[in-house]
């Protein structure tokens, strides 16, 4: 009976070649495997043709699934290769650390015994950079690498980890935490199972740092003591995607890697002395419409070989390959390497999982739609321009919309421009955390649209004002959650008739009014949020008037804002009756002289900008609250409302231009100090051009620009009218000679 134990580094391709070597000679009759036991159950998928790494190991506790792990495994992974080989061979594989639901609990309520808290607030250093300092490394990454991963033999490598590890740990004993000493004890524990068990040769994959643990002969008895008493936690399991981004994290056994394409590429060509990758980084810069030629390739693996021989490396590394890069084929532009990184040397590959893995009802719903909607989960972005005419898109779209319900925001939407609301943009991208809120929010339903219904109606209940409730409206609409929306329409009626907080109806309005009209788009009747719309303004239009009466500033600009967004509303509403009833509110607001100077400036803005106050009648309220009667401070406030947007007005009407001069001229030095902060604000808010005018306007003597200073310069309209016919010609335009 012989026990092998095989120290690795998790996600190394040398050491996932090597172990691969290593137990095709062997031919043990079992394989004890670093990971969580709970886990046992799903080795048998690793056999399954349409279970591609890069994925991960989901372990959770049904009743708390925040609390999960994730036990990842890339093609070039040394567990991988072991389970795979087992799996082919029919022998026995276990998985044989401390169970994930047992550390959970331990790490969420150990605390550091006495002895080690002093060891614990030392600043960290690797165990392993000691001996990469000792051999002349910069960093214990590079070191290992080109130590272990970028050897090709296997011979006595086995023995030399366990002996570089011993060396370590007799070294620093205080590494050794009470967890990691629980983790370990679990292990000899389950090969001593094995042992009972009368197989005959065993072999164990775990990482190096636990090869020596596994060696010494530790009592049984020691082990069980130290084991006793752990807490008894229930833990599913699952296999889900991962992606080559997400295997740079530290997860499960603390692994991460920062190059997972490199190693990827090194599983598959262990013999490339740089010529293959340096052509597919050729080939990236190609892509990108950059001119790189095979002498560029050549010269660059040449250069990153002579990088190796210099700095005395058995072979090229990625470092030499990324300085040949950066200096051949980037000019000495490190900033390009950036797209080498992203692309190659990490990469957007993500596995893929069969669809008969036992999992939670909603997450086999929500990959099953994937499939049906043609919506691959990708790791790298992709963007999707939705037709909600067609029946393929819509559906997609109400997918999405529901996912986001149920706080899966795997899409994200973006801004379309054109086909008015028939069009959507998004972009999706997934994450594999995602598995995590699916499971946790699995209790809602088995199927998206259950378990959206269910979430919104929940939300609904707690919901204490109307903003929660429109909120959730204007999400349900898209989504298409036909229970929901009812019942969302009566609860926020009834809670709109007992509201008499003007300002929360006029925030919700414009949300409303969204909803009214992508109702249509979504064939959905939006008779009944009309209904509610008008009654909101017609509350709105009896309560606004007084609620704009001694208000101070800050109230003031937070009123002038909802101002701004209900009234671009209204316009987009288009419906004649709530126009009206907001076009009579507007005038008796900017008529009161009791009003808030810079909403009434606003409010008169807006009346001319509907044609509604023009002319003379617009004069003479410019007059009045420019005249000398009204205090300086509150005629730049109502010309900060009534020019809110833009300044455009100024330049095209002489007359209010000379009201506006007229009064600045008169102020005195200290009512001019007094007021430039409110006219920098205003002015502040033009556009760059609009600033420019008004400058050149005011140098001018108040003569540049607009319709009356054209006039004035003696503007020859027979002459004018000649320049037309050429006009039309220049811009393709038919001349009607009728």
């Amino acid at each position: 009976m012989a026990v092998h134990i095989l120290g690795i580094r998790h996600h190394g391709p040398g050491s996932a070649s090597r172990v691969k070597s290593f137990l095709e000679e062997l031919k043990p009759d079992v394989v004890l495997v670093e990971g969580p036991p709970e886990a046992d159950g799903m080795l048998q998928w690793v056999a399954h043709q349409e279970l591609i790494p890069p994925v991960a190991l989901l372990c959770y506790q049904p009743d708390d699934p925040q609390q999960s792990v994730f036990y990842p495994f890339a093609e070039f992974s040394p567990e991988w290769q072991a389970i795979k080989y087992a799996n082919q061979q029919h022998i026995h594989v276990r998985f044989m650390d401390l169970p994930a639901g047992i550390q959970s609990a331990l790490k969420a309520t150990h605390e550091a015994p006495a002895e080690t808290a002093e060891i614990s607030a030392k600043p960290y250093k690797n165990p392993l950079s000691y001996l990469s300092d000792a051999a002349g490394f910069t960093d214990e990454e590079t070191w290992w690498e080109h130590t272990f991963e970028y050897r090709n033999s296997h011979e006595e490598v086995f023995e030399a980890v366990a002996e570089a590890m011993q060396a370590l740990r007799e070294t620093m004993p205080e590494r050794e935490k009470p967890l990691e000493q629980m983790r370990e004890a679990h292990m000899r524990k389950v090969i001593r199972q094995a042992e009972k068990e009368m197989f005959h040769t065993i072999a164990v994959v775990c990482g190096a740092w636990h090869v020596p643990a596994l060696l010494d002969k530790i009592p049984q008895k020691q082990d069980n003591e130290l084991l006793k008493n752990l807490p008894k936690v229930k833990t599913e399991c699952t296999w889900i995607p991962w992606t080559f981004n997400r295997l740079s994290f530290y997860s499960g056994y603390g692994a991460g890697i920062n190059s997972p394409g490199w190693y990827n590429h090194l599983w598959h060509y262990p013999e490339d002395d740089g010529t293959r990758w340096m052509a597919n980084v050729a080939q990236i810069f190609r892509a990108q419409k950059m001119d790189t030629s095979v002498a560029h390739i050549i010269e660059a693996v040449n250069l990153a070989n002579s990088l190796a021989s210099l700095r005395g490396l058995p072979r090229v590394g990625l470092e030499e390959l990324n300085e040949a890069t950066i200096s051949v084929l980037c000019n000495g532009e490190s900033i390009l390497l950036n797209l080498v990184n992203e692309e190659l040397t990490v990469g957007h590959v993500i596995g893929s999982v069969p669809l008969d893995v036992p999992k939670p009802p909603l997450q086999v719903d929500i990959e099953k739609l994937q499939k049906k909607l043609r919506l691959p989960a990708t790791a790298d972005f992709k963007d999707y321009t939705l037709d909600l005419r067609k029946e393929l898109d819509l559906e997609r779209s109400l997918f999405l919309h529901r996912l986001i319900i149920l706080g899966i925001p795997w899409g994200t939407s973006q801004y379309a421009a054109g086909k008015g609301t028939f069009k959507e943009q998004w972009r999706l991208q997934w994450d594999p955390e995602y598995s995590v809120g699916i499971i946790e929010r699995g209790n809602l339903g088995n199927t998206v649209l259950a378990a959206a219904s269910k979430s919104v109606l929940d939300k609904a209940e707690a919901a204490e004002d109307i903003k929660e409730l429109s909120a959730l409206l204007e999400q349900s609409i898209p989504a298409e959650l036909p229970e929901v929306i009812g019942l969302l329409l009566d609860k926020l009626n009834n809670m709109a008739a007992a509201s008499a907080d003007v300002m929360e109806l006029m925030e919700v309005i414009p949300g409303l009014i969204t909803v009214a009209r992508y109702g249509n788009v979504r064939k959905t009747d939006s008779t009944i949020v009309l209904s509610i719309i008008n009654s909101m303004v017609t509350r709105i239009c009896i309560s606004l008037p007084n609620a704009c009466v001694a208000i101070d500033d800050d109230a003031s600009l937070k009123l002038l804002e909802l101002f701004f967004q209900l009234n671009d509303g209204i316009s987009l509403l288009q419906q004649e009756d709530i126009g009206i009833q907001w076009e009579a509110t507007l005038k008796v607001i900017a008529q009161n002289k009791n009003s808030s100077a810079v909403i009434a400036g606003y409010s008169t803005r807006l009346l001319n900008d509907g044609k509604l106050i023009e002319g003379e009648e617009l004069l003479q309220l410019f007059s009045y609250a420019m005249s000398s009667a009204t205090a300086p401070v509150i005629a730049a406030a109502w010309i900060e409302g009534f020019l809110k947007g833009s300044g455009t007005l100024l330049l095209l009407d002489q007359s209010l231009w000379a009201v506006v001069d007229n009064w600045i001229s008169g102020l005195s030095e200290e009512a001019f100090m007094q007021v430039l902060p409110l006219l920098r604000r205003t002015f502040a808010n033009f556009s760059a051009p609009e600033r420019r005018k008004l400058g050149e306007k005011v140098k001018s003597g108040g003569q540049a620009g607009g319709l009356n200073a054209i006039m004035e310069m003696g503007f020859e309209e027979q002459r004018g009218i000649l320049g037309i016919p050429v006009m039309m010609e220049l811009f393709g335009l038919k001349i009607n000679n009728s």
